[in-house]
């Protein structure tokens, strides 16, 4: 039962802060970037959604048509903002966890800026009509190796800091992280390999598309989310892990389940009968690492109530774990192959399932680690708490629209479509469902607008000096620095753990 090495609080600093302005540049350009990429993407969910409920809207731009806009809506969210803000807490994390300054922030910054332009020529190909039509794959396939190539540029210096780091226990933050990083290469090659190289069966293909988004789901965005959370909840609390245990049995659950699921999309088509129940079994036991996951770090975060009550970071990541106790339920709920699944294959459900991943459960967590990694990356605070508690009310409460029209709307939406005698134009519209819809992602723009800015004078190291973190309640006794010595622990590893 180790730990990590012990060291003179005066040299730690020191190092903490190298580390920190080792990576200022890179972890500020993808989290800037990033947020960028997140307030076109909301742009183009709200006219895709308006689209739905309002055809004539925009009608007259053929590069605005909603087989456009909502493909370009989903892969500017998924590549342009989920992976470079996961990119930016990957490359910090490891470097932190592993005690090690970043010797190639020039090189990791000019794959930045390839990753940004790949996704920029995918998304003008998107709008161009050059899609390919597989759902999280629009890009023309000219761009998918510009991505890998840009991903091994940016994170193979974070395996390289792992190797060499000083021997140590290996923190589950970074068993999450690190499968992550593994796992995404595996699924992007395979992907695009069967379905660019090597193509086949056009219903296999589909089969194929089907199973990338639920891995990138659940192998690289769950993963990266979870490491994050497992991170920050003893780091701000000062508290261990509840149960390393639990959190074990998370990531293994997660590791072993996650590759099957994906394929119960395609329950009725004519493939292997066996495959979309596997599928549909798989993402129904997922309910077990997510919710051992969520058990494990509320009970770490809440043992600390008056800390969460005023730190950003612990307020995003509890909202993130309550978004990923939903997200366990619906992937129960929307997977009964005899009930629901029938109703969810071709309803706006799936969008719900998918906004609640990707926004309710993974971006509440990231939001939480930029408000916890810019103020040390940066050496300024947060200029207003205000500004952080908007962000914060109106992304939970636009999110919570989002997905939960969409998949309570979906369900409907599916029993019209069962009912042969109503039209099927009035039960694939779902007017109402499409209008709540296109309002939410208008309040979560607004949330988003506040957060660029904010996030932009701190990288313009504009923000407020201060040797007091920027809380959103009235101080209990917690004034001391940001960057010093505030639960500043590297992890809680087993032997920090309590009885129980």
């Amino acid at each position: 039962m180790s730990s990590a090495i012990p060291t003179n609080p005066e040299q730690d600093a020191l190092l903490r802060a190298g580390i920190d302005r080792s990576l200022r540049h890179p972890v500020m350009f993808f989290m800037t970037s990033g947020a960028a990429w997140l307030a076109v993407s909301i742009l183009l969910g709200i006219v895709s959604s308006a689209k739905v409920h309002s055809p004539e809207f925009m009608a007259g731009c053929s590069w605005l048509t909603y087989g456009r806009v909502f493909p370009a809506h989903i892969n500017a969210f998924i590549y342009g903002w989920g992976f470079q803000v996961a990119f930016a807490v990957i490359i910090w994390m490891t470097a932190r966890l592993s005690r090690k300054e970043c010797t190639a922030s020039g090189l990791i910054l000019t794959a930045g800026h390839i990753w940004n332009l790949g996704v920029s020529l995918g998304l003008v190909g998107i709008f161009a009509g050059f899609s390919t039509g597989m759902p999280w794959m629009e890009f023309p396939s000219f761009v998918w190796p510009v991505l890998l190539v840009s991903y091994f540029a940016i994170v193979i210096w974070s395996f390289i800091q792992f190797r060499v780091r000083p021997e140590g226990h290996v923190y589950i933050s970074q068993w999450y992280i690190l499968g992550a990083m593994v796992w995404f290469p595996w699924i992007f090659i395979t992907a695009n390999t069967l379905l660019h190289c090597l193509p086949g069966h056009p219903v296999m293909a589909a089969g194929i598309n089907a199973w990338y988004k639920s891995a990138l789901i659940f192998l690289f965005f769950t993963p990266v989310a979870l490491g994050t959370a497992y991170y920050l909840a003893p780091k701000v609390t000062g508290r261990p892990v509840f149960s390393y245990s639990l959190a074990k049995l998370g990531f293994w659950s997660l590791a072993i389940i996650a590759p099957w699921a994906g394929m119960q999309k395609l329950a009725g088509a004519p493939i292997p009968y066996f495959l979309p129940y596997l599928g549909a079994a798989a993402t129904v036991l997922l309910f077990i690492p997510m919710i051992a996951a969520a058990i494990n770090l509320l009970r770490t975060m809440l043992a600390s109530p008056e800390i969460l009550s005023g730190s950003p970071s612990l307020r995003f990541t509890v909202a993130g774990i309550g978004g990923l106790i939903i997200l366990a339920f619906s992937a129960v709920f929307l997977n009964l192959p005899d009930s629901t699944l029938p109703l969810t294959q071709f309803s706006m459900s799936s969008y719900g399932f998918e906004i609640l991943a990707l926004y309710g459960f993974f971006s509440f967590v990231m939001f939480g680690a930029v408000y916890f990694i810019v103020p040390r990356v940066t050496r300024r605070e947060w200029l207003s708490r205000r500004l952080i508690k908007m962000h914060f009310l109106l992304s939970v409460y636009g999110v919570i629209v989002v997905a939960l029209v969409a998949l309570y709307g979906g369900l409907e939406q599916g029993k019209s479509q069962e009912d042969w005698q109503q039209p099927w134009q009035a039960s694939a519209t779902a007017y109402p469902y499409a209008v709540a819809t296109t309002i939410a992602w208008c309040f979560i723009l607004f949330s988003n607008v506040f957060f660029f800015l904010h996030l932009t004078l701190m990288w313009l190291r504009l923000g407020r000096r201060s040797s007091h973190p920027t809380l959103l309640a009235a101080s209990h006794g917690h004034a001391v620095s940001p960057h010093g010595e505030d639960g500043d622990i590297d992890n809680a590893g087993p032997g920090y753990v309590s009885a129980h």
